[in-house]
């Protein structure tokens, strides 16, 4: 940020003076329209919050510079979050209830609780009322590569083509990151026999009106589709992810985090990373059972899950759904 400073203050000691100067100009509005009073509020928090990114020194947040396409974006957010929460929520309420299907971690809400500041908190898991066992298959291949290495699309492309045509089409092949995603659809969409949509080729709402009234349709996308997406009944049957998804490690908030915890004597991987990463992954398989009468087969293209003893973390933090690392198991599923 030092650098950012001195190689931009000239920028930011005029702008600040342009939004100082149109401040002060619109208070000496004597009878101001309706139309200038969200303006002035406007440019005392734009100054403000200028100040704060540019000038604050509070290293309990993390600041940096985003970059997209000809804009520059400068972001601040806080480390940990619990301080804030504690001030601005749970001390000015007698009662708070906090409720979701996925927060819980390998049975418990311990990360939950320190993320959040809960160290009283009192909790409740419910058993929830789906046949999770009956109508959810959790399949794993356990043949192919490491995902970060090279060849991991062309063999990721091949196996979702197979369980395509067990399933097909109805699906929703969800990946951690755009590059993964571009890759394996071009690898497969060519194989696959039935419609396919890849995210980025319209507007997200267009793109699930058109999967929800498309037979057999197939979905690429990434994380802007796994929370907050409903597609009850046959025509999302298999939701197939391509890596457990742990927090990108470059991220300026992911690195913060990680580092205060490593200060603090912690390990960061148990402590956050896959605490994180449970949760993402049930958030991503949730967009399958929505209801008692779906079914469906859930794929996990990372056999890490089943090879590493952080695995057991995500395998306590689902739901009890029947687990197999057969093909033919999905294909009998799909025939019943």
């Amino acid at each position: 940020r030092e650098a950012f400073r001195e190689e931009n203050h000239e920028i930011y000691n005029d702008l600040l003076g342009i939004l100082e100067l149109v401040g002060s100009h619109l208070k000496l509005v004597e009878h101001p329209p309706d139309e200038i009073v969200p303006l002035l509020r406007r440019t005392g928090e734009l100054s403000t919050s200028l100040r704060f990114l540019i000038e604050e020194d509070d290293d309990s947040y993390v600041y940096w510079v985003e970059r997209r396409g000809r804009g520059c974006f400068l972001q601040a957010t806080p480390i940990d979050v619990s301080r804030l929460l504690t001030e601005r929520l749970f001390d000015r309420v007698d009662t708070a209830v906090l409720t979701s299907a996925t927060l819980a971690v390998a049975g418990g809400f311990d990360y939950v609780q320190k993320r959040l500041g809960l160290d009283h908190a009192r909790t409740l898991i419910v058993a929830g009322h789906f046949d999770y066992r009956k109508q959810a298959l959790f399949y794993v291949p356990p043949h192919l590569p490491d995902p970060r290495s090279p060849g991991f699309a062309r063999s990721a492309a091949t196996e979702v083509t197979r369980i395509l045509e067990h399933s097909r089409g109805r699906a929703f092949v969800l990946f951690t990151s755009y590059q993964q995603m571009r890759l394996v659809y071009e690898a497969a969409s060519l194989e696959i026999g039935y419609p396919t949509l890849l995210q980025g080729s319209g507007p997200r709402r267009a793109l699930l009106e058109e999967f929800r009234s498309t037979p057999h349709c197939v979905l690429f996308a990434t994380a802007a589709f796994w929370q907050g997406i409903d597609v009850p009944g046959e025509q999302l049957s298999c939701v197939i992810i391509d890596k457990l998804p742990f927090a990108v490690p470059h991220d300026p908030v992911v690195q913060a985090r990680i580092e205060s915890i490593r200060r603090a004597g912690g390990n960061p991987f148990y402590e956050y990373q896959i605490p994180q990463a449970a949760i993402s992954l049930k958030q991503g398989f949730g967009r399958l059972i929505r209801s008692r009468s779906d079914r469906g087969v859930l794929v996990l293209l990372d056999n890490r899950i089943t090879k590493q003893r952080y695995g057991q973390v995500f395998f306590d933090s689902l739901p009890d759904y029947s687990f197999t690392t057969r093909i033919a198991d999905v294909e009998s599923f799909f025939d019943v």
